[in-house]
């Protein structure tokens, strides 16, 4: 099955995107050069928020009555919490008319029963020991195993059998419950390894196509309140930042995803449009209302093919630098020169590659042009839907 690739060239004003644990933008060393980095979990998390607000696009409803327009049900997609117990299962037992304490207790023993032996799987408060992360599906298909079972789990005292089922139906329940965006970037259980899930998609660490140096914001705000005759801030501080030419990438294996989402075609189709459409258009959010730095990138370029993936990060291994032409203009010309040695070496291996490009410099190597992203995300899914058969 072919693999969608996704290689933009992006310019972003002054921002601290992505911060580490000392509230500094993230960087990382390449090439022998620091270099701007946003780490790939902050950019899965931007497409993740992008797949819940998602619109379809021209909806027309057929009547006067009001229509979802949501691009996935709330069963399409997962959620990451450690609240499983006080957020979910808890409420919706006593939307059923339990008692609150009872059906805790029953919640409480039915995920108590998803540990290995001798690890807890709750804290005092009821939080798992770690994230879960879970399709909508998948969390219903546990309430309903509570109810089930829900005298003997809310008393504590299981039978053999209940003891034996259970589990059993931890087994068909925990498959990814066709959530898109499990789907795509998987889950990792440390203790539970059977019911992980090879991600679909692989997400790059975002780098600069050039060297960085971090600059430092000196703020000072004024108390509204103050006496006039006392002059000074009310508030001073400093919060570092970078503006950078990013190089970002991601790949998805078609194959794999249609797998993950247990053969549902359709549902494959509308997850790899909404994920092109979410990378290129999302960024991490971190520190914007500081630094609004909304700036779409300046060239996508996407390529599906069958084979091994192909990260075109070493085009920037030699730092680009802003001479004569601008950094996006040299960022450009040294993935189109890279492109063509890879290719020339290694061969074309792509059955589809477009460009959308809004930099001075024009790509010879990198493959057909066109003049609007819609175009793009077109041309991309004919591709697709083609390969799944939708």
């Amino acid at each position: 099955m072919m693999r969608v690739e996704i290689h933009v060239l992006q310019n972003v004003a002054p921002a601290n995107l992505n911060r580490d644990d000392t509230n500094s933008p993230k960087d990382a060393i390449f090439g022998g050069y620091r270099r701007a980095r946003l780490s790939s979990q902050s950019q899965k998390r931007a497409v993740r928020l992008f797949f819940k607000n998602a619109k379809l696009k021209d909806v027309k409803p057929k009547d006067d009555k009001p229509k979802d327009d949501k691009l996935f049900s709330p069963e399409d997609l997962a959620v990451r919490t450690r609240l499983l117990l006080n957020e979910k299962i808890v409420p919706a037992l006593v939307e059923q008319g339990r008692d609150p304490e009872e059906a805790r207790k029953a919640g409480a023993a039915l995920l108590e029963l998803m540990k290995k032996k001798n690890s807890g799987f709750l804290d005092e408060e009821g939080k798992t020991k770690y994230l879960l992360f879970l399709g909508n599906r998948e969390i219903e298909q546990l309430i309903n195993l509570a109810v089930e079972h829900y005298d003997e789990l809310a008393k504590g005292k299981l039978s053999k059998a209940t003891s034996e089922a259970i589990p059993d139906a931890f087994k068909e329940i925990l498959n990814g419950g066709k959530a898109i965006d499990l789907a795509l970037f998987g889950r990792m259980l440390a203790d539970r390894a059977e019911w992980n899930v090879d991600a679909a998609a692989q997400v790059a660490h975002a780098i600069s196509t050039h060297k960085v140096e971090r600059e430092f914001d000196f703020y000072t705000a004024v108390d509204d309140l103050s006496p006039e005759d006392e002059t000074g801030a009310g508030m001073m501080g400093d919060v570092e930042f970078y503006s950078a030419t990013f190089y970002r990438y991601t790949n998805l294996d078609l194959g794999k995803l249609l797998e993950n989402l247990q053969g549902d075609a359709d549902l494959a189709a509308r997850g790899t449009e909404a994920f092109l459409r979410a990378f290129v258009e999302t960024l991490p959010s971190g520190k914007q209302n500081t630094f609004a730095a909304h700036n779409p990138p300046d060239l996508v370029y996407v390529v599906v093919r069958e084979g091994a993936p192909r990260n075109l990060a070493n085009a920037f291994v030699k730092p680009v630098w802003a001479g004569r032409e601008d950094l996006v203009h040299a960022s450009a010309k040294a993935l189109d020169d890279y492109t063509q040695k890879l290719n020339k070496a290694y061969g074309d291996t792509s059955s589809k590659a477009l460009v959308l490009n809004l930099s001075t410099y024009k790509p010879r190597h990198l493959g057909q042009e066109v003049e609007t992203f819609a175009d793009l995300v077109n041309e991309v899914m004919a591709e697709v839907r083609k390969a799944l058969e939708v």
